[in-house]
């Protein structure tokens, strides 16, 4: 039994080497893998904070902008008032005029 657990483990030997071979080669592509998920990750990490500043850009923008509609939009309304109170004016100094030119 000894000559045959000898010759068994001459039989198995360059499977063993093969097997340890493959092992420390995906310990490699492992770390390899690893390595660049990270630098992809950072990569990534970097793009989202750099679109998720350009939004907050944007959307700072947005308001200001919306702001400035606004104030316009007031200034606008207070002065069609103004021109709506000046035409009522206009129209009865108008109805006036042409009552006193028929009374004559």
């Amino acid at each position: 039994m000894a000559v045959e657990s000898n010759n068994l483990d001459e039989i198995l030997r360059p499977f063993y080497q093969r097997a340890s071979e493959a092992e420390d080669r995906l310990t490699k592509l492992e770390a390899s893998l690893a390595s660049n998920k990270d630098s992809g990750n950072e990569e990534q990490l970097k793009l989202v904070s750099e679109l998720q500043s350009k939004l907050e850009f944007m959307k700072a923008e947005q308001v200001a902008e919306r702001e400035k509609a606004m104030k316009e939009v007031q200034h606008l309304t207070a002065e069609n008032a103004k021109l709506q109170y000046r035409i009522i004016h206009l129209v009865r100094a108008l109805k006036e005029a042409d009552s006193k030119l028929a009374a004559k």
